[in-house]
């Protein structure tokens, strides 16, 4: 049995068949780039799912050639200017249900993924890419800090060099680099990714949801105090950057479609 919804603003598509919810990002126009009714829109598709005795599994991909291009910087500068109104969940409430959602979540990663859509790989219990995917964590190249509890999954996911790379240098990272550095559990051509996501998805689906979410919980549940507080930390880095002078000259240099010139900011 297979049912198909569509958000009230059709930016994501949700669909349940055989104890598996697909998650689909549907902005394609905008790469995917999560703004504030996607954010609670994502957010409200978890928190169903978490207590749908329906739903055992939920996998997580885009539409088109992305993935997620992460927060839309035109929001993110409306935030740095104080004109954004904050939807019900936002960027905090997606960030704390992911880190609290206790069944398997499983990323198809068919596209390009941008800050979010990177990081976001650190909640998953199994990410699959597309060989043709990439990926970057471009808080450096913004002037900004990282998020989602990266700065602490990430070391545990890849190791801290490999960690320090993807989080500082701002450069495409392959699916080939993705899957030596940990962050990916396999690799598909782009015409099998989501065949080959559901069959896993549908083998952890035909089992117990109470076996699956201990399996799950005696997994994740010493990481959760850790993760709270490099979120803790990670927000006010946030805050003590957003509309510092590189944040502002990475916002200019969007607008104006140039290359960021951070050589004279020295703070």
């Amino acid at each position: 049995m297979k049912n198909v919804a569509m958000t009230d603003t059709q930016l994501i598509e949700v669909e349940d068949a055989n104890r598996v919810r697909t998650i689909r990002l549907n902005r394609p126009q905008a790469k995917n780039a999560m703004n504030e009714a996607m954010w609670d829109a994502t957010t409200e598709a978890l928190l169903d799912a978490a207590d749908n005795t329906n739903v055992a599994v939920v996998v997580l991909t885009g539409s088109e050639d992305s993935f997620s291009a992460g927060q839309d910087v035109i929001e993110m500068a409306m935030t740095a200017q104080g004109k954004l109104e904050r939807g019900t969940h936002s960027f905090t409430g997606l960030a704390t249900e992911l880190a609290r959602f206790p069944k398997p979540l499983i990323c198809a990663v068919n596209g390009i993924g941008l800050g979010f859509g990177v990081t976001v790989l650190g909640y998953a219990d199994l990410v699959f890419m597309s060989t043709t995917a990439r990926l970057k964590c471009p808080f450096t190249s913004l002037g900004v800090a990282p998020e989602l509890g990266s700065s602490f999954l990430f070391p545990q996911l890849l190791g801290r060099q490999n960690a320090a790379w993807a989080l500082m240098s701002s450069e495409w990272l392959s699916a080939e680099e993705c899957k030596d550095m940990g962050l990916v559990f396999q690799l598909c051509e782009p015409d099998d990714l989501m065949e080959t996501t559901i069959r896993h998805a549908e083998i952890l689906a035909s089992k117990p949801i109470s076996s699956l979410v201990e399996c799950k919980r005696v997994i994740t549940e010493p990481l959760n105090e850790e993760i709270a507080a490099a979120r803790a930390r990670e927000d006010a880095a946030f805050v003590k950057l957003l509309g510092a002078p590189a944040n502002i000259e990475a916002m200019t240099a969007f607008a104006e479609k140039r290359p960021p010139d951070f050589t004279s900011i020295d703070d």
